[in-house]
């Protein structure tokens, strides 16, 4: 079948702060669109201000679906948001509207595209065993015990080693074996139509430090007192959210409001760069790369061939 004859699906990724909301309600202006996010920090309603999500009056614009629908005090997995997009998909092809996906979370791309691992569930003893080990013990009996997966890890990311030793240890299979196996992705079931914002490093950090301190004067500080209050398990994913932890610091006297601006700046900027970096190289080469920063006037462009 020739993928034009299959439904439609467009998608904006991109870094932080590289201009995917303003390009999404951009193309709404020229096409039936419902916008469906596709970024892990913006499922959370907790967290509207620090994960830069759109405002009452840009959802206003159009149909946004998978926006702030999550509690804070869940963990939303990428297996989770790929089969709520799935039917936020499937709803929008029935409206008769083009389902456009946005957002800056490679893994819930990937799985939604590519389909999961159907890893079965960890041995609780085997899981407690592996994360009490240090990083380098744990990355030593990785490279004896799954090779593939010590190549390709650093051997200071203790939570990917750690993950795939518990996962060879637990399912008697290496982790490569299990992924090799994807399933659910709906990738071959749609006309893919991708925009990939890459652009200049230089400005992409200005933007993110700009955002970073606009968050801070507008509600950012009270969204992490309302969070506090929650009591919640600090290893949520929630609590862990860029922004969260710094301005906590701050809040009990641990650091300056200069530092903990600076300390929030960073940390976006070296999110923006791991994101950066995965959407260039791991994404295929012929998905369209938009390398430019997006005036208003690129910005029309581009959402016109999104929806075109």
């Amino acid at each position: 079948m020739n993928t034009a004859d299959l439904p439609p699906l467009a998608l904006i990724a991109g870094p932080t702060a590289s201009g995917k909301t303003a390009l999404a309600l951009a193309a709404a202006e020229h096409g039936e669109v419902t916008i469906i996010n596709a970024d892990s920090a913006q499922v959370y309603r907790d967290l509207r201000i620090l994960s830069a999500r759109p405002d009452e009056i840009d959802m206003s614009r159009a149909p946004h679906r998978l926006f702030g629908y999550v509690d804070g005090a869940e963990a939303c997995s990428a297996a989770r948001w790929a089969r709520d997009a799935r039917e936020q998909i499937a709803a929008a092809h029935r409206a008769g509207r083009t389902p456009l996906l946005v957002g800056g979370t490679g893994l819930y791309i990937r799985t939604l595209l590519q389909g999961i691992a159907p890893i079965p569930d960890i041995d609780p003893d085997i899981r407690a065993a592996v994360r009490a080990m240090a990083v380098d013990a744990a990355y030593i009996a990785l490279r004896q015990e799954d090779p593939e997966s010590a190549e390709r890890l650093a051997p200071a990311d203790t939570t990917r080693v750690q993950r795939a030793l518990e996962v060879v240890r637990s399912t008697g299979q290496p982790l490569g074996a299990w992924h090799r196996q994807r399933a659910g992705g709906i990738g071959t079931q749609v006309h893919l139509r991708p925009m990939i914002l890459v652009p200049p490093r230089e400005w992409l950090v200005q933007r993110s430090d700009a955002r970073f301190l606009g968050m801070v004067e507008s509600g950012a500080v009270d969204e992490v007192e309302r969070l506090l209050a929650r009591k919640l398990d600090p290893d949520l994913p929630v609590m862990r959210a860029i922004g969260v932890r710094e301005i906590t610091a701050w809040l009990y006297g641990d650091m300056t409001r200069a530092e903990m601006v600076e300390a929030g700046r960073l940390a976006t900027r070296r999110y923006a760069k791991r994101q950066f970096t995965w959407f260039r190289h791991q994404l295929p080469e012929d998905w369209p790369r938009v390398e430019e920063p997006l005036t208003p006037y690129l910005t029309e462009l581009w959402a016109k061939r999104l929806v075109g």
